[in-house]
């Protein structure tokens, strides 16, 4: 993840919570997907990778799975050590930064499953950079690991290209009001390229104030994951829809061995 991506990270991270209309509920989700994923496949130790402020890793651990969860965001990483805290976990899952090009340097493997939701795949702008980061996930998996990977439906917006996304309207029991919105500029490849732009209007009634947060990343589709997956080896390919989510499980095979090109 290049400096600017994180810095866009950094600056939201205290928000996070709030783009999300019930937060406790979507850490249950999250919680309960990933747990069936995981069911019946001996899993037991999990990296979670960019895991932002604990989406996946707080749940995770909440179901008694051994967590270890890394993203190259400072900020990120302290709003999930604060989260995990409040839900009692902080003891439970190991914080770590580091970016996917120093993973294997930083976390000790193998792990039984590996997740990676959220942006982290389309912030790689570049076929070789999502193929590279597959690629290490291999290495970090036991043969037999379970990777899940999430990806923000982009169907839909490669095909209609949206300039304006409506956001979230939160208030708190103080008056406190939160409310945020999107912009997206649009770049024609190949690849595509998108510019998402943060809206965030903030405050106390007479007194808010609007700051503007912008990351680039590149709306990937899920065949284009899953033919690099399946080109480094990987088995049991499958796709399901998660509401606005893309969901790609695989499975690295029993004997380790990648396919040769």
């Amino acid at each position: 993840m290049d400096k600017h991506t994180t810095e866009f990270y950094d600056t939201i991270a205290e928000y996070y919570p709030y783009l999300f209309r019930d937060w406790e509920r979507q850490l249950e989700r999250e919680g309960l997907g990933l747990r069936a994923t995981f069911r019946g496949k001996g899993v037991v130790r999990i990296l979670d990778v960019g895991c932002g402020p604990g989406t996946q890793a707080i749940p995770l651990a909440k179901l008694d799975y051994h967590v270890v969860a890394t993203d190259p965001s400072p900020g990120m990483l302290k709003m999930a050590h604060e989260l995990a805290r409040e839900h009692g976990v902080e003891d439970l899952i190991t914080i770590e930064r580091a970016e996917i090009d120093n993973l294997l340097d930083i976390v000790e493997g193998p792990f039984d499953g590996l997740v990676c939701k959220g942006n982290v795949l389309p912030h790689m702008l570049s076929d070789t950079e999502i193929e590279h980061a597959l690629l290490i996930f291999w290495e970090l998996l036991r043969p037999g690991g379970s990777i899940v990977i999430g990806l923000r439906d982009f169907e839909s917006y490669l095909e209609y290209r949206p300039t304006f996304l409506p956001g979230l309207n939160h208030i708190d029991d103080n008056g406190y009001e939160f409310i945020a919105y999107e912009i997206w500029e649009w770049e024609e490849g190949p690849p595509v390229i998108a510019t998402q732009n943060l809206y965030i209007t903030e405050g106390m009634p007479n007194r808010f104030k609007t700051t503007k947060r912008s990351v680039s990343f590149r709306p990937l589709s899920t065949d284009e994951v899953k033919v690099v997956l399946l080109e480094i080896g990987y088995e049991d390919i499958e796709q399901q829809i998660d509401r606005t989510e893309q969901v790609i499980t695989a499975r690295k095979p029993l004997s380790g061995i990648r396919k040769s090109r």
